[in-house]
């Protein structure tokens, strides 16, 4: 999940500090390989459908022969279905498990797929990008929602096995202003208070208000962007934080202190 968002960030970050990357995307490879050549240091911009294990070996196998070795992984793909939560007829088990394959399963793929390489690293870690929709139980519907604690447990579960030799940890951001977040139809609003500034698609206009709003229900009075969660994700990447492991890290601007942000 590498072409674009917070994703796209880590990849600069990780960049400016020396690293070769390895951009992973799904789909729109002319951003993915824009993003390659924009952060330089010979990274490459790979295809993979990481809900299929065989194509997580392919990606982990394809990284290595690339570069030799194998020392940090982010895990920031993911999917949803928006679904109003007091519509229990909105999600069918089938949506539970497409969602589960890319948020819970595809993660563990990975890591899987990774590991013997970033055994063989003076300092390997992976990063799992979760949500405080898992801590809260609301977002965009109650399948995702469900899917992000089931990574965050996976994460302390892995963090014991891998060690000493890899970290894992997670973080759990809070609403991020993405491009992705102001292209969604109104779908996104049974989420959140004071939904009326959607549309069909919300206006730039609608999208700077919306986003008052968050900030204003943070202590921080921040609606964050996807750079301020590459900070704290390239933080527990780090060599330098050697004690962080099987932790799942809440980037919200306190919202959670407030108990989350608001439902209807």
């Amino acid at each position: 999940g590498g072409r674009s968002g917070i994703g796209a960030a880590v990849g600069r970050r990780l960049a400016a500090r020396g690293v070769r990357c390895v951009i992973n995307y799904a789909s729109s490879k002319d951003a993915a390989e824009a993003l390659a050549v924009e952060v330089a240091n010979g990274s490459i911009a790979l295809r993979a459908d990481i809900a299929d294990d065989a194509q997580c070996r392919t990606l982990a196998k394809a990284a290595t022969d690339a570069f030799g070795r194998l020392d940090l992984l982010v895990n920031n793909s993911g999917k949803t279905k928006f679904a109003n939560h007091e519509d229990m007829d909105a999600l069918s088990a089938d949506d539970f498990i497409d969602i589960y394959r890319l948020n819970t399963v595809a993660p563990f793929q990975m890591i899987r797929a990774c590991a013997p390489a970033m055994r063989e690293g003076p300092a390997s870690a992976v990063v799992n990008i979760a949500s405080v929709a898992g801590v809260f139980g609301n977002g965009s519907s109650v399948a995702y929602a469900a899917s992000k604690p089931a990574l965050g447990t996976m994460t302390k579960s892995l963090a014991r096995v891998l060690a000493p030799a890899i970290r894992v940890n997670a973080v759990a951001p809070g609403y991020v202003g993405t491009g992705w977040f102001s292209e969604r139809m109104n779908a996104v609003a049974p989420g959140y208070v004071g939904t009326g500034w959607f549309s069909e698609r919300m206006t730039q206009e609608a999208f700077e208000a919306f986003e008052k709003f968050i900030a204003g229900q943070t202590p921080m009075g921040l609606a964050a962007h996807a750079e301020d969660i590459a900070g704290p994700v390239v933080n527990l990447l780090d060599p330098a934080s050697p004690v962080i492991t099987g932790e799942t890290l809440l980037l919200d601007a306190g919202a959670h202190l407030h108990g989350g942000l608001s439902r209807r």
